[in-house]
């Protein structure tokens, strides 16, 4: 399965003899799938199956739907709105009996008020709903297919720079498996000196139990052994993901955390100049392969 971004935009237009019509659909990053539909009055059936479509083919991000519709004005009816006339007409007297000398306004005058005539759509039937109603279904299928296919574009350019990354993890984590700091020799000869430290600030009247801990305690903390492993694990746990494809930014996330605290560890159990250099570089590269992680779907 392909990787997908969770940002992308698409528009669909769509016709009839009478009517044009316009989907826009845009998506940015979200935790889940949240669809924020805008569609006429009147189309409110038509909200769970766009639902419904739009859950087949996304499965996170932020998506606003919106449908623009533009009738033929050649089809709509001019009509007088009753209500509004009888409310301006019920003004004008009001005004007369308050102000009896007041010129009584035009016709004119009467019918420009805002209300007082309306365009009214044309009435359909139910087979003229349900035709209108798979037309605009299909126009929506055509924006999500575009939809679907800019945010694969994107998916598949952050893929390869995640690709990138892990790879330079990878180079990072071996380098300090084979640092030479890291070697047994050197591991001994730095604990020795230690050693010899801490028995130079005692006087020589150092304990004999207390200084089997301290040294118990040095070697722990030069120890990245667990540390390294499980950076190798989690290097191969993402190229699988990626390689597997799909809607894989949880899992990516997660490891992408746990990558984080493995550096934090190593970082904080180094006692040598270039591994410390290593730890840095290794959250620093992290930190930027989170960054892609979060608009991955």
């Amino acid at each position: 399965m392909a990787l997908a971004s969770m940002t992308g935009f698409a528009r669909a237009l769509g016709e009839t003899e009478a009517l044009r019509w316009t989907w826009e659909l845009r998506s940015v990053n979200g935790k889940s799938l949240d669809l924020r539909i805008r569609i006429p009055a009147g189309l409110e059936t038509l909200e769970p199956k766009i639902r419904e479509r739009c859950g087949r083919v996304l499965r996170r991000g932020n998506v606003t739907i919106g449908l623009a519709m533009q009738r033929d004005q050649s089809e709509q009816q001019l009509q007088v709105n009753e209500t509004a006339l009888d409310a301006v007409l019920a003004t004008i007297a009001l005004l007369k009996d308050r102000v009896p000398d007041l010129a009584p306004p035009s016709l004119d005058a009467i019918l420009s008020q805002k209300g007082v005539f309306e365009l009214k759509e044309p009435e359909e039937d139910a087979e003229q709903q349900d035709a209108l109603h798979n037309a605009l279904l299909t126009t929506l299928d055509a924006a999500l297919i575009d939809l679907v296919d800019m945010r694969h574009r994107e998916g598949r350019a952050i893929g390869a720079v995640i690709y990138d990354q892990i790879e330079r993890i990878a180079e990072l984590t071996q380098a300090a498996e084979t640092l030479p700091a890291r070697q047994p020799a050197a591991i001994k000869a730095r604990l020795k000196k230690q050693i010899s430290e801490l028995l130079e600030a005692g006087d020589g009247q150092f304990d004999a139990q207390r200084l089997h801990q301290e040294a118990v305690l040095l070697a722990t903390k030069a120890d990245i052994r667990e540390e390294l492993d499980r950076l190798h694990a989690h290097v191969a746990a993402v190229r699988e993901l990626l390689d597997t494809g799909g809607a894989i930014g949880r899992r990516l996330d997660f490891l992408a955390q746990e990558f984080n605290r493995e550096a934090n560890t190593l970082c904080s159990k180094s006692n040598d100049v270039d591994l410390t250099a290593i730890g840095l570089d290794l959250k620093s590269v992290i930190d930027q392969m989170r960054e892609q992680i979060q608009n991955l779907e």
